[in-house]
């Protein structure tokens, strides 16, 4: 079975209890992921969601709780960048004109195994070598 890849975003909104509707999707599709043992992260995804929870959204959570959704989440499938997938993402940013940080969205969960990547951000559907994104929200 092929894990799934979520971005920053998605996993935010799943601790971000004011976010209304997407919240709840976002809780829902997390709670899947971990029964059906198919999530996977990267580094990155890790480290911005520990600054958004504690700093960026509306009722910001404390550290030590913080830290515990991250720790929780280091235990899904986890992809470390490597050189290599540095310069990859330089090069995706020129053939798919994304952002550094997107291409390395995408880099990641083409390295993780994923043939899908739940995010808000870049557009739904769209098909990146392996990968196909998903907007979780996209009917909210």
């Amino acid at each position: 079975m092929s894990v799934e890849f979520c971005d920053t975003n998605v996993v935010v909104y799943a601790y971000d209890t004011s976010a209304g509707a997407k919240h709840v999707r976002a809780r829902q599709l997390l709670e899947r992921l971990w029964v059906e043992g198919v999530g996977a992260v990267s580094v990155q995804v890790l480290q911005e969601l520990f600054v958004t929870l504690t700093r960026k959204i509306a009722q910001p959570l404390s550290t030590p709780t913080a830290r515990t959704i991250v720790a929780d989440l280091a235990m899904w499938h986890v992809v470390t960048p490597t050189p290599s997938d540095v310069l990859a993402a330089i090069d995706a940013t020129v053939n798919w004109n994304l952002s550094f940080w997107d291409a390395m969205i995408l880099v990641a969960a083409q390295r993780s195994g994923a043939a899908l990547v739940w995010s808000e951000d870049l557009n739904a559907g769209q098909t990146f070598d392996t990968v196909t994104l998903r907007n979780p929200f996209a009917d909210t």
